[in-house]
């Protein structure tokens, strides 16, 4: 069995960059918050690493719900995939799923302050797994399923702001917050819709937005998502850090660059490709903007 999950966990969901990423996802919310509210001198112990590792957990438990949700379309489409090729068993996931729900409900009753965000978020989960109850109606509409199941990253943000804002005795309904339970909503958003457009002759039965709206009309949403997302990211960097902002206008405006390419000539790439570098270099400035404030104060 660890042999089998070992294959799963080597092709769908690398342990050692998805943990780090749970934790730089926790960490840029969290320091976020409290940068903003003018709180430099903070305490760092257990409870932020287990928040980290809510969020990677969390996140893991979706890949997995995914893939069960989707087995029998993965069959037809991506047999080669750990699980609709036989060479993980549905047994190992579920046994694995148990363990680690058991582990993180302890670590959060056990050290966390905000057990009930924490359960909204598994809820919340738990439905997206179960398709809401409306399994044929969600699963035939690729965007009825967008709007019910993407919403997650913002729970998972609120998971992260109200721990912050206990913590440190802050207001919760707040504009910094409001900020915050965006700021890595979009991107996951623009990611989820990305890898869904393709170039007209890539198009297979696999239901894609392009397929539904054509790659063009497709692409622009996308586009204005992403001015959306720099939007939210500059009001919250604005005041600690307004050398960075040129950095993020100019990382956006490469995006727009590239997205006008795809738009031209949809076979020059894989849009998702693109997007995905934008994602990192952003939330990589993010995190340096948080890093210089605290090293240096406001620039």
């Amino acid at each position: 069995m660890l042999k089998r999950l070992n294959i799963y966990f080597k092709e769908m969901y690398p342990i050692i960059p998805r943990l780090l990423l749970g934790i730089i996802i926790f960490g840029e919310i969290y320091f976020i918050v409290i940068l903003n509210n003018g709180i430099t001198d903070f305490q760092i112990n257990i409870q932020e690493f287990i928040g980290g590792f809510t969020v990677f957990s969390f996140l893991l438990l979706l890949r997995i719900a995914d893939d069960f949700k989707d087995y029998e379309l993965d069959c037809r489409l991506f047999s080669e995939r750990p699980l609709p090729s036989g060479r993980v068993k549905k047994s190992d996931l579920g046994i694995f799923v148990g363990i680690l729900i058991a582990v993180t409900v302890t670590l959060n009753v056990v050290f966390m302050n905000n057990f009930g965000f924490f359960l909204f978020l598994y809820i919340y989960g738990t439905l997206m797994s179960l398709w809401f109850f409306h399994k044929k109606k969600i699963q035939k509409s690729l965007p009825l399923a967008l709007v019910t199941h993407n919403p997650v990253q913002m729970i998972m943000n609120i998971y992260i702001i109200s721990f912050t804002c206990i913590k440190y005795g802050l207001d919760f309904f707040t504009w910094t917050n409001f900020l915050a339970a965006w700021t890595l909503y979009f991107p996951a958003l623009i990611w989820e819709v990305s890898r869904k457009i393709r170039a007209p002759k890539d198009e297979t039965e696999y239901v894609t937005y392009s397929k539904l709206f054509g790659y063009k009309r497709s692409t622009v949403f996308v586009l204005i998502l992403t001015w959306v997302d720099i939007l939210t990211n500059v009001l919250l960097v604005w005041n600690l850090n307004k050398i960075s902002i040129a950095a993020l206008l100019l990382n956006t405006g490469w995006m727009t660059w590239k997205f006008a390419q795809f738009i031209k000539d949809p076979e020059r790439f894989r849009i998702v490709d693109k997007v995905e570098r934008y994602t990192y270099i952003q939330e990589t400035m993010m995190l340096l903007t948080i890093a210089a404030y605290i090293m240096f104060g406001k620039i």
